[in-house]
């Protein structure tokens, strides 16, 4: 079984790759949140409360509420 390695052991490569996934994740995750808090129930599918805890499963958590969750409204043309 290999050992966990720690930051100092990572290439500059892997470190920038690990803060930039991690960057888009928090940024994902607080555009979700706020969406969510700032979104009438009425444009989104099922209970506010359930999408904000699952918001918090990451990765996946606000990418499904983004894709999923919300309701759009049909653009006038």
């Amino acid at each position: 079984m290999r050992a966990k390695r720690h930051w100092g052991e990572l290439s500059s490569c892997q470190q920038t790759a690990l803060l930039t996934a991690a960057c888009v994740e928090l940024s994902l995750t607080a555009t979700a949140l706020v969406d969510l808090q700032r979104r009438p129930s009425a444009q989104v599918r099922g209970p506010k409360s359930c999408w904000a805890m699952a918001i918090l499963i990451q990765p996946v958590g606000p990418i499904v509420y983004l894709t999923v969750g919300v309701q759009r409204e049909p653009v006038a043309a």
